[in-house]
């Protein structure tokens, strides 16, 4: 591996996690899957499942990226935190998932600002195993490092709020979760599908692009796509004309409602 993404890289040191670490990650493990067995998409589930992901104690990275590659070819990468963005989409171009080994403290279960392991394995990780999906995340990867040249990358980091994030998908049982942002959170699981506060759009990259996103606080605005089919076809594509009609256009609030939106049901 280059030696410059090398250096962000860490070992998780597993054997140093204390039982109090574990007994969290067994809290939130028990609490989410319990909340998310009818709102989560069954392949998410399925992920937790077959990964051999274990509710009382904190995944070891190198027993997951066995699992994982040999499913996908995606391995799991220890980091200390965020890492630049050109290090982040060369790790997920070549199928490496970076992510945390902090835990979050136990009067931070509701709510975390930045991603701790639990987000980033128990949020992230389970939908890697899909084929589809991991196809989904290197092209993002492969996307990301085409608009940091083009300087056109937080039109992509919205495309990835909505999606890998905050996304929703349509199945013949209903309305199900699949962004990582709500799929670690015991609130948001049930606010995004059951509150009448958000706003549900069929999903539209271009709309998505131009849309703004809070960070803080539960989401206004939730897009939905039909399958994880059409969110790879719609989003794979080569965006660089898009970004240059985008810089022309302006942007949307994420509580702001078009006349052209399609609502979901």
């Amino acid at each position: 591996m280059d030696p410059s993404i090398q250096n962000h890289l860490i070992d998780q040191n597993w054997s140093s996690y204390s039982n109090e670490q574990h007994a969290i990650w067994s809290t939130l493990f028990h609490r989410q899957h319990d909340i998310l067995q009818d709102r989560a998409v069954p392949e998410f589930l399925y992920g937790v499942d077959h990964l051999g992901i274990e509710p009382d104690k904190i995944p070891d990275f190198r027993e997951l990226s066995d699992i994982l590659t040999k499913a996908t070819g995606w391995k799991i990468v220890a980091v200390e935190g965020l890492v630049p963005d050109d290090i982040f989409f060369t790790l997920l171009a070549n199928r490496c998932f970076p992510s945390t080994c902090f835990i979050r403290h136990l009067d931070q279960l509701d709510y975390l600002q930045e991603p701790d392991i639990f987000h980033d394995i128990y949020g992230h990780v389970p939908l890697l195993i899909q084929p589809i999906f991991a196809d989904y995340m290197e092209a993002y990867g492969k996307a990301g490092l085409k608009a940091l040249g083009n300087h056109s990358l937080h039109y992509l980091a919205r495309l990835y709020w909505y999606t890998v994030e905050f996304g929703l998908i349509n199945t013949p049982k209903g309305l199900r979760i699949y962004g990582s942002g709500i799929t670690s959170s015991a609130g948001e699981s049930k606010y995004c599908l059951e509150s009448p506060k958000p706003n549900r759009l069929w999903f539209d990259s271009t709309r998505v692009m131009r849309t703004n996103y809070k960070i803080d606080d539960y989401q206004e605005i939730y897009f939905v796509v039909s399958s994880f089919d059409d969110l790879i076809k719609t989003t794979t594509q080569d965006f660089m004309e898009t970004y240059e009609l985008l810089k022309h256009q302006i942007d949307f609030e994420p509580n702001q409602i078009l006349f052209e939106d399609r609502h979901y049901r």
